[in-house]
C-alpha cells in the first residue's frame, strides 16, 4: 500500500467550508482569492506524491497544529477545499476519496500547519454482519418480530367534535 503526506499552512477560515465562497452583487458565487491561492499552492505540493498512481478510494486524513482552540477549525470543515484540490490535480470524482479527521494540537507556538496524509486503499471489500431477527420485518414468510404502532386517538366519523 503506498503511503505520503504534504504539511502545508494553515491560512485561517480561508479554505473552511463556510468561508471559502464569496457572493457576487449581481447573485451567484464565487471561490475567493484567497482560497485559489492556497488551492495553488497545495497543488502543487501534491504534485509529487503522484496520486494518480494510487489505486482508488484514496484514504485522505487531516491532522491540525494551531496556536489556540479559537484558531483551530472543525477538521471537517477543510475537507471540501483539499478533496476538491486533489480531484482538479487528478482527476475523478471526489466520492472516490474517503474523508478521515486527524488530530488536533493546539499551543503550538510557530506558523499553524496542516499535515494531510493519503494512504491507498487496499479495495477488500468487508463482510457485512448478519442482521439480528428480532428487527427483521416484512419478510415473506416470517411473521414480523417487531410490533406494528398502535393508534391511540381515531376520528369520529361527521366533522370536527367539541
Amino acid at each position: 500500500m503506498k503511503h505520503d503526506a504534504v504539511k502545508i499552512h494553515y491560512p485561517g477560515s480561508e479554505i473552511s467550508v463556510n468561508h471559502y465562497l464569496g457572493k457576487r452583487k449581481g447573485g451567484g458565487y464565487y471561490v475567493t482569492p484567497e482560497c485559489k491561492a492556497w488551492k495553488e499552492e497545495f497543488q502543487w505540493l501534491l504534485k509529487h506524491c503522484h496520486l494518480e498512481d494510487y489505486k482508488l478510494p484514496l484514504e485522505v486524513t487531516c491532522a491540525g497544529w494551531f496556536k489556540d482552540k479559537r484558531s483551530a477549525p472543525d477538521l471537517s470543515n477543510l475537507s471540501k477545499v483539499i478533496l476538491d484540490s486533489i480531484q482538479d490535480l487528478i482527476g475523478g470524482n471526489d466520492k472516490d476519496y474517503r474523508w478521515h479527521d486527524g488530530t488536533r494540537t493546539i499551543g503550538v507556538k510557530e506558523l499553524a500547519y496542516l499535515l494531510i496524509t493519503f494512504t491507498e486503499s487496499d479495495n477488500t471489500p468487508k463482510p457485512l454482519p448478519d442482521a439480528p431477527q428480532s428487527i427483521s420485518r416484512g419478510v415473506k414468510g416470517e411473521s414480523n418480530t417487531i410490533p406494528s404502532p398502535k393508534r391511540k386517538y381515531t376520528r369520529k366519523k361527521g366533522g370536527r367534535s367539541k
